[in-house]
């Protein structure tokens, strides 16, 4: 793949996935510039929110000779991103998707030009609460927080597209929890009892390193079990999908770290978090609205559904895909994932 076309470059995936692709012409995109130690490429700065941005990858896509786009682009966190506001962000992440996909198939209406589309979709895409180590094929049934259900939709998206593309295979991931040292987000941070919100209580708690408790209804005994993988595995997924995808295919595959789940309480004990118990979900709900809005926390309260659920999936598909190369690709367990995001 000579022309590659990364969305979201300055995100936590797309930074580490960057020095990857040296040997690659890359073009690059996203809201915010990324840091000047990032390989991007040739960048340009788009907002693919709105329909002037999604016009403008367009041209890209047609101008710049592209032959495969890693689609990274995505609102996760709201409140770190600054766009809360819940149609703005389906805008970002399923129009945007929509409008990218029409665009490949409009360029290979005359011949395949754009062979590789690859978005990461997300576990959560399933829904909150799952049978033990769900497969690919189980029913997508993600529902509460926006952007779990917007994995969803555009998951869904890619999958009605790949017959019009004209050939272009579509590599769909759908990854774990992302973990690793250079990770930040609303769940980790809730993991590890930092504040996330953008308030100055929330500067203040982080002055000081003092911890927010993890709040959990009495009724939760913490044996609801995660996966984390680790984003440097991610990058190497992506990386290793330019070199071996089957033209023309629809390829869909769970990635998650290696080795056994980790239990919510495990996660909280790792991380040496108190736990505080209140008398119902309600009143769980009631509490991270509050510190929601006051600018304590990011946690959406939409999201205590898929903190409280045990959701694990079945990686066998990936593993035979990658074959013998599945243990350089894919390094970490979930549980290494999981501590190396915990180093000081």
């Amino acid at each position: 793949m000579r022309r590659v076309l990364v969305t979201g470059i300055s995100g936590n995936l797309g930074r580490r996935l960057a020095p990857l692709l040296q040997g690659s012409e890359v073009v690059s995109v996203d809201l915010h510039p990324p840091a000047a130690s990032v390989p991007a490429g040739e960048f340009v700065q788009l907002d693919l929110s709105d329909s002037v941005g999604q016009e403008q990858l367009g041209r890209l896509l047609q101008t710049k000779g592209i032959e495969a786009v890693l689609h990274l682009a995505f609102v996760i966190d709201p409140v770190r991103t600054g766009i809360v506001d819940e149609q703005h962000m389906w805008r970002a992440n399923v129009a945007a998707t929509q409008q990218l996909l029409e665009s490949i198939a409009q360029i290979n209406s005359g011949g395949t030009r754009v062979r590789l589309f690859v978005f990461p979709s997300s576990v959560s895409a399933y829904g909150p609460d799952l049978p033990d180590h769900v497969r690919e094929d189980a029913p997508l049934q993600a529902h509460a927080l926006p952007y779990a259900v917007h994995k969803r939709e555009a998951d869904e998206i890619c999958q009605q597209m790949h017959p019009r593309l004209g050939g272009c295979a579509v590599y769909i991931y759908r990854p774990h929890i992302y973990a690793g040292y250079t990770v930040d987000n609303f769940i980790l941070r809730a993991f590890r009892g930092k504040a996330s919100g953008r308030g100055w209580l929330a500067r203040t708690f982080e002055k000081h390193g003092w911890k927010l408790p993890t709040l959990v209804p009495s009724s939760a005994r913490g044996e609801n079990l995660f996966q984390f993988v680790h984003v440097d595995d991610v990058a190497r997924v992506l990386l290793w999908t330019l070199g071996h995808f089957r033209p023309g295919a629809l390829g869909i595959f769970n990635l998650a770290g290696r080795g056994p789940a980790i239990s919510f309480a495990d996660c909280v004990r790792l991380a040496r978090t108190p736990i505080l118990r209140l008398p119902s979900e309600a009143l769980v709900r009631a509490l991270l609205r509050f510190f929601w809005l006051i600018g304590l926390s990011g946690v959406p309260p939409q999201a205590l559904p898929y903190f409280l659920g045990s959701y694990t999936m079945d990686t066998t598909r990936l593993q035979d895909e990658l074959g013998p190369e599945f243990e350089e690709v894919v390094r970490y367990s979930s549980r290494e994932a999981f501590s190396d995001a915990l180093r000081p």
